[in-house]
């Protein structure tokens, strides 16, 4: 997984934070600072069946779950 030793890599301390970097730039790069998504303003919520979910349908579901 690591080009080298892990040995190696900790014998100085130049290397360690060398490596250290490779880390975060590695993390910071898949997980990235900003949604992929070029829309970002906020989309409608939908069900399962992909149809919006309107403020009635959430004031009913919200009824239900309290009466439980």
């Amino acid at each position: 997984m690591i080009p080298m030793r892990t040995s190696s890599v900790f014998k100085s301390r130049w290397m360690a934070l060398v490596w250290a970097a490779g880390v975060l730039w590695f993390a910071y790069s898949v997980a990235g600072s900003e949604p992929s998504g070029g829309n970002t303003a906020a989309e409608q919520p939908t069900d399962v069946t992909g149809a919006t979910i309107s403020d009635e349908d959430a004031k009913k579901f919200v009824e239900v779950v309290n009466g439980l």
